[in-house]
């Protein structure tokens, strides 16, 4: 185990001023475990120190283990990442564009230009967003009054793109109607799905939609930082008896269990003899398949729940089958080519394919894109590659 004196020095800063409630923060290779640390309060208004494995809501982490579960029905030929998707999903079988509103303020439809593939859904190139990050589809939910994503209704799934598929990449709800895709292909409820094929495989049994008590009894509780920086808790849970689980943002989980998750895909698909993918499907996932296509920055419309989000400004980024991909080396290290993505209330994730290393930093706390917490995540980053390197990081 890593000794990461300046990494614990940093978190344990940050927890004890009160700029993050509590982390939990853990490294790994493809082999062993290399870092772990929990620092802080599990929630500000009670005693309940953090611990490693403290139950925190993943949110948009929950999209690359909802991924690796429809290219392991890709491997069966049971998915196809090419097809229209819409023969499959009825919902999605003739999709409309949202245009803008007339002039008495009614939503403006058309006929989507293209069907909607599975590759477009996992890589946000299928024309859907978050009304988070989207004034105009805000403004769609207020006059037709659709319920949001989070409330886990079907009725939230049935809201028109923002551009035609394939021609933009846009960060928004595709990865639950691959949850929908996994469910209508397996013939089980994606719940059942995961816990069957990747969660009890890779031994991740503190990970569901639904919380059990082994697992209220560690939950971590929602935070939001005010505008004066000062952070209060936020009661919010994930619908527990949902309609549809949410297979874009609705996993709970812990450290070590995403660490098993991220060490299989270090591992080429397997972890202590388990696997769950194939070596060349996880090779493609770590692909760019988003072609000439970048990331671009998502503008909040809603501060409370996230900033503006724009991730290493300084290079193009790309997506692969449900991550972000970093083309150039990282002020921190991380090799070219390596994968990550995140949670809405600041949890983080990444794997270098290269380096074969990884890590998970778990906050919780809105809005999303935190300076505090994307800093604290560079730290933990920076430790393990100036460690792995032999330099000052243990000094």
């Amino acid at each position: 185990m890593m000794q990461l004196t300046n990494v614990d020095q940093a978190l344990r800063q940050a927890a004890d001023a009160r700029q993050i409630p509590g982390v939990a923060a853990m490294a790994a290779t493809d082999k062993d475990i290399i870092y772990q640390a929990a620092f802080g309060k599990r929630d500000l208004g009670k005693a309940d120190p953090m611990t490693v494995d403290s139950v925190f809501w993943i949110a948009s982490m929950t999209k690359a283990i909802t991924a690796t579960a429809a290219m392991q029905l890709v491997e069966q030929g049971k998915l196809s990442l090419d097809e229209p998707i819409g023969k499959l999903l009825p919902v999605l079988n003739a999709p409309r564009v949202l245009d803008g509103f007339d002039e008495a303020g009614a939503p403006v439809l058309r006929p989507a230009k293209r069907p909607i593939t599975l590759r477009q859904l996992m890589t946000h190139t299928a024309g859907h967003c978050y009304t988070i990050w989207n004034a105009r589809m805000s403004r769609y939910l207020e006059v037709t009054g659709i319920p949001g994503i989070t409330t886990c209704k079907n009725a939230a799934l049935t809201v028109p793109l923002v551009s035609d598929p394939g021609e933009r990449w846009e960060y928004g709800i595709n990865i639950d109607f691959v949850g929908k895709a996994v469910e209508a292909a397996s013939g089980k409820r994606l719940d059942a799905y995961l816990r069957d094929h990747i969660l009890a495989p890779l031994g991740m049994n503190d990970t569901g939609f639904k919380l059990r008590a082994a697992q209220r009894a560690r939950l971590v509780g929602v935070h939001t930082r005010g505008t004066d920086g000062a952070l209060s808790p936020a009661p919010f849970e994930v619908a527990q008896d949902p309609e549809f689980h949410m297979g874009g943002g609705g996993l709970y989980g812990t450290a070590p269990d995403y660490i098993a998750f991220i060490r299989m895909l270090l591992n080429g698909g397997s972890l202590n003899g388990m696997r769950v993918l194939k070596p060349e499907t996880v090779a493609l996932m770590a692909q760019n398949h988003i072609g000439e296509l970048n990331v671009t920055r998502l503008p909040t419309t809603s501060p409370g729940a996230s900033n503006d989000v724009d991730l290493y400004p300084d290079q193009d980024k790309k997506w692969g089958l449900s991550f972000l991909i970093n083309t150039k080396r990282t002020a921190e290290g991380r090799s070219p080519g390596s994968l990550a993505w995140a949670g809405l209330a600041n949890t983080y994730f990444w794997l270098d394919p290269v380096r074969k290393v990884g890590g998970v930093i778990l906050m919780q706390f809105f809005p999303f894109a935190d300076k505090t917490a994307l800093g604290l995540f560079a730290e933990l980053e920076r430790g393990v590659y100036q460690s792995l390197d032999g330099t000052a990081a243990q000094a």
